[in-house]
This record gives structure tokens, sequence and C-alpha cells, in this order.
């Protein structure tokens, strides 16, 4: 039974990772999932009837229809500024995919749009809450590590796009932004990428120089395999210790500097949410609409997807000149 209060969402796009907004939205006692916006009639209307909502192919129509409280964007990754940019002129709040965009020129104005009208704007990193990740954090905020020496970060899959720089933008954005989540911002970047294998640098070797004087590392591309095991591995080494994440949910490890004895998480039997990648995201949404209730700003901010579109920009203009760039101060 849903609350009275229920807060009425609408979904654009229910394709592909489209669908795991749906089944959150969809089985929230809180939300009132109202509506999908798609651009096939045919699949709309079979997708919104899946989840109980409504079926529309004109977004506008759809605001003035259902007044949704909150509207929420999954688009194929480079057709995201001109929807995204309808609904903050249409005044409602939005919570979107990753990557913001994929170009700065157009993130400036979506952020600016959105803060002239005082929007909750949230996006999806949803990295962050992963439990190992959460660990991590907590480990890192308790001087477990002491101080932040390295971080070396791979991510590693399949990938396709049209865009030079897909897998540094859409894909490594979530690298950019969980290093700076764990470790603080990085001040500078240094680049090689190679596009020997066609389609544009599909793979990449960058290093960090975070504020905090701490280094880092990170290899990224679309020629490896989701298949594989450790495809992805987030290792941060301290003064006082080393914390290692493998594949995002997979594991999580903690040694004392010295130590051969260590700890460790992995998710128990029965605990299915911790281990899924696509729950880390229910958490997530779980913040994010609590902070709505209370008139809060998201707990992850659209501004951070900017932010990783700057580091990633620093990253390319460091390929291009052959030289170490600085990353811009956040916003």
């Amino acid at each position: 039974m849903k609350d009275d209060a229920a807060i009425k969402v609408a979904l654009v796009g229910s394709g592909g990772w489209g669908r795991q907004h749906a089944r959150i939205f969809s089985s929230r006692d809180d939300v009132d999932f109202c509506a999908i916006v798609g651009r096939d009639p045919v699949k709309t209307s079979r997708n919104a009837a899946q989840y109980g909502a409504k079926p529309y192919t004109d977004l506008l129509v759809m605001i003035e229809k259902e007044q949704p409280d909150l509207i929420s964007l999954s688009l194929p990754n480079q057709g995201h500024y001109e929807t995204t940019l309808q609904v903050i002129q249409a005044g409602v709040s939005l919570f979107v995919e990753k990557p913001l965009v994929f170009s700065l020129q157009e993130a400036d104005i979506l952020i600016n749009e959105a803060d002239k009208r005082g929007l909750f704007f949230g996006i999806n990193f949803n990295h962050r809450y992963a439990k190992p990740v959460v660990l991590a954090r907590e480990a890192i905020h308790a001087g477990r590590l002491g101080q932040c020496t390295f971080a070396s970060w791979r991510f590693g899959g399949e990938g396709a796009s049209s865009h030079p720089h897909a897998n540094l933008i859409e894909t490594q954005c979530h690298g950019f932004d969980t290093l700076e989540h764990l470790c603080g911002p990085i001040e500078a970047v240094s680049a090689e990428m190679t596009d020997a294998t066609g389609g544009g640098f599909r793979t990449m070797a960058l290093a960090l120089k975070f504020s905090s004087g701490a280094v880092g590392s990170l290899i990224g591309t679309y020629d490896s395999s989701y298949a594989y095991p450790d495809t992805h591995r987030l290792e941060i080494d301290g003064t006082k210790g080393r914390a290692v994440i493998h594949d995002t949910v997979k594991k999580y490890t903690f040694h004392p500097a010295g130590s051969e004895i260590g700890e460790s998480w992995e998710a128990g039997y029965f605990n299915d949410s911790e281990r899924s990648f696509h729950q880390s995201m229910d958490k997530h949404v779980d913040a994010m609409l609590k902070a709505f209730l209370a008139g809060e700003q998201p707990p992850v901010h659209a501004r951070a997807g900017h932010r990783a579109l700057v580091i990633a920009n620093a990253a390319i203009r460091a390929y291009e000149k052959g030289e170490r760039v600085k990353v811009e101060t956040a916003r």
C-alpha cells in the first residue's frame, strides 16, 4: 500500500539500466511511480504496464498531465543533454544517470540552469554505496590507513561508442568520483591512451596527484571483459594500512601496516543485497529520496558528474599535449 504522502516519480527511458530505475521506484511504498516516457510507443506501453505506470512518448505532455515531484532519467549515454535541459526548464527536480554529459559547456548550462531554479539535482554514482566502498571510507575516516600515499583504480570491460573518449567519460567517471570520495581532490593528471584496436581511445593509463600529496593511477579499457574475475580493483595504501576493493561489491580487505594478518568482508550466504551491484543503486535511491523529502541537497549532487567531466577533460588535454595538466578546483 502506497504512503499517502508518496513522492510522485516519473522515469524517462526504461531500456538497459533504466530497468533498474523502474524496478526500484515501482517497488517502494513511499513512491507513486506514475509514468514512463519513451520514444517507441509499443515498447513504452509494454514497459509501463510491467511496472504499473502510464506510458508517454512526449516528455512535456507527461509533465503537464502527471505533475511529478521528481523525474528520473536513464537515457543513452550521449543523449543526456537536451532531455535533461527540458526537465530543468520545466522546473522539475531530477535524478540522472552518469555521465552527466560529454561536453563541459553543456554540463555548465545544466548545473547553472538547475541552480537558478533551486532544483534538487542528483546523479547516480552508485559505486559510493557498495559495501566495500562504504567500509573503505569508514576505515579512512577512522584513521586506520593513516596518511594516504597512493590509490590505484583498474576497471575494464567491453563497450562500443562513436565518441573517441567514451570509456574515459562514461565509465571511468565512476573511478574519478570514487577516488575523490575516498582520497580527496585530484589536482593534476598525466595520461597515455591508445586507439590501437580502433573505435577511439578505448584504453588509457593515467597518473594522478591528489591535493593531499598522495599519488594515484587509473587504468580503464573497453578492450577487456566484464566476465573476468577482478575486472575492477581499487587499492588504497596509507602509512598505517592498506584497503583493497574487489569487483566493487565482491570483497573488501584491510591489513594494518607490517601485519600478515588482516580482515575481510564478503557477503554472507543470505546477504543477496550486498553482493549485488544492481542493489547498490537501491541504497543510493533510499538516501536520495530521504534527502528529497527533508528538503536537503542530494547525497550525490549532479556537480559530482560535472567534476568527473572536468577531470576527464584534463586527462584528454594531458594526452594531447604530452604533459602534466592541472585540474580545475571543484565547483
